[in-house]
């Protein structure tokens, strides 16, 4: 998996792209934590380019989303695939994530 990171005001935005799962949870996990090590309490995660998430992958966004809270900010993630929606739908995370179709939208919201 790989990470761009940029940031948007005072968002830090970052791109997946590739396989979530057991492999690159830990560069996920490690990566929110940089950027939250930096006060950027706001972070969006585009999941445009993942084309594969397992348990493991939403352990690890589930993870994310408890440090980001931790430290008093919110995240929100954008650009989920169908299937990837639609994994978030049976297990229920659509309820506890806030997802948008999109960046723009996401960063409106914060």
């Amino acid at each position: 998996m790989e990470i761009q990171k940029r940031m948007e005001g005072d968002v830090a935005i970052l791109c997946l792209e590739g396989r979530l799962d057991l492999t690159s949870a830990s560069l996920l996990k490690e990566t929110s934590k940089e950027v939250l090590s930096r006060n950027s309490k706001k972070m969006v995660l585009n999941l445009d380019k993942v084309d594969f998430i397992n348990s493991s992958g939403l352990g690890a966004l589930v993870s994310v989303l408890k440090e980001v809270r931790n430290n008093q900010g919110s995240m929100r993630l954008t650009n989920l695939a169908p299937y990837v929606k639609e994994i978030f739908d049976i297990t229920q995370l659509s309820n506890i994530f806030e997802i948008f179709p999109d960046e723009k939208k996401a960063l409106a919201n914060f």
